[in-house]
C-alpha cells in the first residue's frame, strides 16, 4: 500500500470524525492502492476473494484482475462483457470459479489448463468451488441461480450436474467449508452435508419485509463447524453438531444448533471472525440535517463480543470510502484472511484494508494523545517487537513535552531515566534548559559519574547558582564531586563575590570546602577557624592536618578549648605538648585548662610538663618524686631547671629515703657540692650501696679535674695553630692594581700617569690609602692602624705594606 495513499485515508477519516474519541482504535486502515487505484478510476469493484497468497478482484465491466497484497496486478482476465457476480478459489489457489451477470460460468486452473465453461439463460449469483478442488476425488463446485446446481466430474471427464435445491427464489450466497455447503435464498439459510447428501437444517430470515435483493445475507464460516448468518440487523452464530444415535431414526446424523443471537443497530453487509469475536460491516443510513431526508452515510465497522441473547461492542469505526454516498446496503462486502487477521472492505470505488493494531500503532495512537508516559513503557515492554518506534525518540518527544506544559522539574527527572549514559543528549539538554533560563531544574539530575558530562557543563550551573541563589550553590558543592569541574575557576568566582559580600558565611563555607576538595586544606581552616565551624576538628583528623595547626592552637583553644585539648592529647606524636605550651605562653588562662584535663586524665608526665612550663617547677617536682617516685627522672629534670632551691627540695625529700639518697649520690656530684647532702644524712642511716656511690664521686670528680686539664692543653695548642696561621697570613703579599680604590678619597690607588711618584699604604685587612690621605695618628706609637676597621670595632690592622715610587 502507498504511504501517500494511507495518508490521505487517514486523514479523511479524521476529517469527518465530529468527536474526537479518546478510547483507543483496535484496527488501522489503508486505502488498497497501487493497481486497485488505477483499476478504480476507470471500473468499479463488484466482488472480491482474499486468499492468503493474493487477492482475485472482479469489476462491473466483467474483468478479474489477480493482486498482491499491495494491489499490484499480477493477472487479468476479460470474462464477460458484463458485472462479475462471484469469484470462488479453492483452499490452494490454483483454481478458480467465476460467475457473471449474463449467466456465464467459468471454472479453470490458474497454472494448468483445465477449464469448465457453462452458459445458463439467467444470471447466476453465485458459484462455489470445492474447497479441496485440487484434488481428483473433489471435482466439484456448486452454482446458484434460480436453482441450486452441483456440478461433479464423470469418470469421462464430463461434468454432470445435479439439483440440490430449487423453489425459494433466487439463490444469492454460498459458502463451502468442508464437507457443508450453505446457501442463503428468498426464505432463509440452508445446511447441505455433501457427505450424506443430506439437508441438515433450515434458519429463517427474521425481517421479511427486507428485499433480499437490496438486503442480502451475509454467510461466513468461522471454523468447519461453526457458521455466522447476518441478514438485515439480526446476527446468528450456528453450530454443527453430531445427533446421538439413539435420536436418529429418519433423521440426519447432524444437526444445528443457535448459540449466539443478536439485533444490530444498523444493516449488516459482511461479517468475519476475529478469535472469539467478530467483525461485522454494517451498511448505515441517516437523516440529513440540511433536507430532512434519508440517506446513505458512512459504513462501520464494528468490533463485538457475542452474549446468549445480545453483544457487547468492543470498537466502532465510520469508514470514508469513496462514492458512499451513492452506496446501497448491496454494495458492500467483508472479506478477510485468515492467517493474517487481514479485513477487506470492498465497495463499487474503494477497497480498504483493516489490520490489527501492533504495537506500533499502539504506540502512535499514544503519542497522538500525548500520553508519553505511557508510551514509553508499552516500548520499553516490547523493544524486541516495535519496528517502527526507538525508546530514545519517545522519550526526547516525552522530555519536550513536558518542558512545553513547564513542568520543568519533571523533565528534568525524566532525563536521568531517558538520556542515560548518552552524554551528547544530557549536553543537549542542558543547553536547551539553559536557553528557557532552567538549568537550576536540570542541575539536581545531572550526572556524576558514568557518565562525566564536560566540566563547562556543571561550571556553567554553578554560575548559574552563584548569580542567584548562594544557598543553592553550596548545596551542589557539597553534593557533587569536586573532580566534576575546574576547581580554580570556581574558586575564583567565590572570592569575586566574595569581594562584594565579605562576610558572607555560605559563600566562606562553601570557599572553604572548595579548597579542601583542591586539597589547599591550610585554607580551608582557616576559613573554618574563622567561622568557627563545628567540624573544623573533623576537618584536621580527616586530613591529618595537624601540621598546619602548630601556630593556630590558640584560635583552637578560643574557639572550643574542651575539643582542643582532647584532640591535642590524643595527638601528642604529631603536635607534642612543649610546642602547645610554647604556642599558650602568652595566654595563661588557656594553659589552665590544658592541665586541668590532665590533671584529669591523671596524665602525671604530661602535667609535670606544664607545670614546669608555667614555672611552677617546685609543684612539677613535687610530682615526679610523690607520684612517678622516680629519682632518675626527679634529677634529670632538676638539671634540666638548674635551680638551687629545686636541688634543695630534692635534697629535702630524699633525705629520708634510702634509696632516693643512693640515686642523688651517684648523680649529684656534677651539679652541686655532694658534703652538702653528705653532712645531712643522720647518723646510723643504712644506705644501701653507700661505698659504691661515695667512689662514684671521687671518680666524678678525679674525671672532671682530667677533663679540666685535657681541655686546657687543647685551649693552648689551638691558640698556638691560630696564631702560626695569622703570622703566615700576613706574611703574604697583596695585590695592588688600576681596580683598587684609596678608601678615603676613592679614587685609583694607583696613578694615570706611572711616571710620577706615588706612595701607598696597604693594611693586613686589605684597606688601602694614598700615604696623604691617611689621618695622622695620634697615638705615641708610630705603629698606625686601619680607621675603617678600628671604627667598626674590627680590632686594629697594622700596616704591612708602604709602597713608594
Amino acid at each position: 500500500m502507498g504511504i501517500n495513499e494511507t495518508r490521505s485515508y487517514e486523514e479523511s477519516t479524521d476529517e469527518s470524525e465530529e468527536d474526537e474519541s479518546e478510547e483507543e482504535p483496535k484496527l488501522k486502515y489503508e486505502r488498497l492502492s497501487n493497481g486497485v487505484t488505477e483499476i478504480l478510476q476507470k471500473d468499479a469493484a463488484s466482488c472480491m476473494t482474499v486468499h492468503e497468497k493474493f487477492l482475485a478482484l472482479g469489476t462491473h465491466y466483467g474483468k478479474v484482475y489477480l493482486l498482491d497484497v499491495q494491489g499490484n496486478i499480477t493477472q487479468k482476465f476479460d470474462v464477460s462483457p458484463v458485472k462479475i457476480n462471484q469469484i470462488s478459489l479453492d483452499e490452494s489457489g490454483e483454481h478458480m470459479g467465476v460467475c457473471s451477470e449474463d449467466g456465464k460460468v467459468q471454472v479453470f486452473g490458474l497454472y494448468s489448463a483445465e477449464e469448465f465453461h457453462e452458459m445458463f439463460d439467467c444470471p447466476i449469483k453465485i458459484v462455489a468451488v470445492h474447497p479441496q478442488f485440487v484434488r481428483s476425488h473433489f471435482k466439484q463446485f456448486v452454482t446458484g441461480g434460480k436453482k441450486l446446481l452441483l456440478y461433479e466430474r464423470s469418470w469421462m471427464n464430463r461434468w454432470k450436474p445435479s439439483v440440490l435445491h430449487e423453489g425459494e427464489g433466487n439463490i444469492r450466497n454460498i459458502k463451502w467449508r468442508g464437507h457443508l455447503i450453505a446457501w442463503a435464498n428468498n426464505m432463509g439459510v440452508k445446511i447441505l452435508d455433501m457427505i450424506s447428501k443430506q439437508r441438515i437444517t433450515n434458519v429463517p430470515r427474521d425481517d421479511i419485509s427486507l428485499r433480499p435483493d437490496m438486503y442480502p445475507c451475509s454467510l461466513c464460516w468461522k471454523d468447519n463447524l461453526t457458521l455466522i448468518i447476518g441478514w438485515g440487523n439480526s446476527v446468528k452464530i450456528c453450530s454443527v453438531k453430531e445427533r446421538h444415535a439413539s435420536e436418529m431414526r429418519d433423521l440426519p446424523n447432524r444437526y444445528v444448533e443457535i448459540v449466539f443471537q443478536f439485533d444490530t443497530e444498523f444493516y449488516v453487509s459482511g461479517l468475519a471472525p476475529l478469535c472469539d469475536q467478530l467483525v461485522i460491516l454494517s451498511y448505515v443510513k441517516e437523516i440529513s440535517e440540511k433536507t430532512e431526508v434519508e440517506c446513505c452515510a458512512r459504513p462501520r465497522l464494528d468490533i463485538v463480543q457475542p452474549l446468549p441473547e445480545s453483544c457487547e461492542e468492543i470498537s466502532s469505526d465510520a469508514l470514508t470510502v469513496r462514492g458512499f454516498q451513492e452506496n446501497e446496503c448491496r454494495d458492500y462486502h467483508l472479506e478477510y484472511s485468515e492467517g493474517e487477521s487481514l479485513f477487506y472492505i470492498i465497495s463499487p470505488r474503494d477497497v480498504v484494508v483493516a489490520k490489527e493494531r501492533d504495537q506500533d500503532d499502539h504506540i502512535d495512537w499514544l503519542l497522538e494523545k500525548k500520553k508519553y508516559e505511557e508510551a514509553l513503557m508499552a516500548a520499553e515492554i516490547s523493544q524486541k517487537t516495535i519496528k517502527k518506534h526507538k525508546i530514545l525518540d519517545i522519550g526526547l518527544a516525552y522530555i519536550n513535552h513536558l518542558v512545553e506544559k513547564g513542568e520543568y522539574d519533571l523533565a528534568a527527572r525524566k532525563c536521568q531515566k531517558i538520556l542515560g549514559k548518552n552524554t551528547e543528549l544530557w549536553e543537549f539538554e542542558v543547553y536547551k534548559f539553559k536557553e528557557i533560563g532552567q538549568l537550576k531544574a536540570i542541575s539536581r539530575y545531572l550526572p556524576r559519574r558514568d557518565p562525566v558530562l564536560k566540566p563547562l557543563i556543571y561550571e556553567m550551573v554553578l554560575h548559574e547558582f552563584l548569580e542567584s541563589d548562594y544557598e543553592g550553590f553550596a548545596t551542589l558543592i557539597k553534593e557533587w564531586p569536586g573532580d566534576l569541574y575546574n576547581n580554580t575557576i570556581i574558586v575564583q568566582a567565590v572570592v569575586d563575590h566574595l569581594k562584594k559580600d565579605p562576610q558572607n558565611r555560605t559563600l566562606l563555607q562553601t570557599l572553604a570546602e572548595l579548597y579542601t576538595y583542591d586539597q589547599r586544606y591550610g585554607r580551608a581552616l582557616e576559613i573554618y577557624l574563622t567561622l568557627r565551624h563545628k567540624d573544623v576538628f573533623q576537618l584536621i583528623h580527616k586530613h591529618n592536618l595537624f601540621s598546619s595547626i602548630r601556630d593556630k592552637i590558640v584560635l583552637l583553644m578560643d574557639f572550643d578549648s574542651e575539643k582542643a585539648v582532647d584532640m591535642l592529647l590524643d595527638n601528642e606524636d604529631k603536635i607534642s605538648i612543649d610546642r602547645v605550651v610554647e604556642e599558650l605562653e602568652n595566654r595563661p588562662e588557656l594553659q589552665h585548662v590544658a592541665l586541668e584535663i590532665c590533671q584529669q586524665r591523671n596524665f602525671v608526665e604530661e602535667t609535670v610538663y606544664l607545670l614546669s612550663r608555667m614555672g611552677n617547677s617546685r609543684s612539677a617536682l613535687k610530682m615526679i618524686m610523690e607520684e612517678l617516685q622516680d629519682v632518675d627522672k626527679a634529677i634529670e629534670f632538676a638539671k634540666e631547671q638548674d635551680d638551687g632551691e629545686l636541688w634543695e627540695d630534692l635534697i629535702l625529700y630524699s633525705i629520708d629515703k634510702p634509696p632516693f639518697i643512693t640515686g642523688l649520690l651517684n648523680n649529684i656530684g656534677t651539679h652541686v657540692d655532694p658534703i652538702l647532702l653528705i653532712h645531712r644524712i643522720k647518723e646510723g642511716m643504712e644506705i644501701p650501696n653507700l661505698r659504691d656511690s661515695l667512689v662514684k664521686i671521687l671518680q666524678d670528680y678525679n674525671l672532671q679535674i682530667l677533663l679540666r686539664e685535657g681541655c686546657k692543653k687543647i685551649l693552648v695548642a689551638d691558640s698556638l695553630s691560630l696564631l702560626k696561621k695569622m703570622h703566615r697570613t700576613q706574611m703574604k703579599g697583596v695585590l695592588v692594581d688600576e681596580e683598587n680604590i684609596c678608601e678615603s678619597c676613592l679614587s685609583p690607588i694607583l696613578p694615570s700617569d706611572a711616571s710620577k711618584s706615588f706612595s701607598v699604604v696597604v693594611f693586613h685587612c686589605r684597606h688601602m690609602f694614598h700615604r696623604e690621605c691617611l689621618p695622622v695618628s695620634n697615638t705615641v706609637s708610630s705603629v698606625q692602624f686601619c680607621n675603617i676597621c678600628s671604627a667598626k670595632h674590627r680590632g686594629p690592622g697594622s700596616a704591612v705594606l708602604e709602597m713608594k715610587k
